[in-house]
């Protein structure tokens, strides 16, 4: 990697903890524990169409362990890791699989990061009463994952057009 590279890269996770920080300003639960935007993920597959899976990836867990310490707590990076890393494996696979648009990828990308936040919660809170919340928490992945998903590929498009 050369040096332009990395200054987007820092950009990429600068943007990230900026999306992570707004989203947490915004009261969007709709009374369902756990449901977000999603806003940080509009950096995390920019980096993964741009950068490729290993800076998309570390661009992921840095924005997770440095917001959970600012805006978070230790639950909280818990959660998210769960969700995250889950969820970038699918998009990893899906893309790779070829199947899918971006919206698609990032769609898959919601849902599963939903559904292992779910399975997350459901361990150690030793219960599965909190699988109750699914289909409302897998309907919402579908619709962030699809807003994300549009973001990010308008966001591509025009990087494209200013030559990368």
């Amino acid at each position: 990697m050369n040096n332009r590279s990395v200054a987007r890269l820092g950009l990429i996770l600068a943007l990230a903890l900026i999306l992570s920080y707004v989203e947490s300003l915004i009261p969007f639960a709709f009374g369902i524990p756990g449901m977000k935007l999603g806003l940080p993920n509009l950096a995390v597959v920019i980096a993964l169409y741009l950068f490729g899976w290993k800076w998309a990836l570390t661009v992921n867990v840095l924005r997770i362990i440095l917001s959970g310490f600012l805006f978070g707590n230790m639950f909280g990076i818990i959660y998210s890791l769960a969700g995250a890393l889950t969820s970038f494996v699918i998009m990893l696979l899906v893309r790779r699989i070829d199947i899918f648009s971006i919206r698609g990828v990032s769609i898959c990308g919601a849902v599963s990061h939903n559904i292992a936040q779910l399975l997350t919660a459901a361990i150690l809170m030793e219960t599965a009463g909190i699988l109750y919340y699914a289909p409302f928490l897998l309907a919402a992945g579908v619709v962030t994952g699809l807003i994300i998903g549009i973001a990010s590929e308008g966001t591509l498009r025009i990087v494209g057009r200013l030559g990368q």
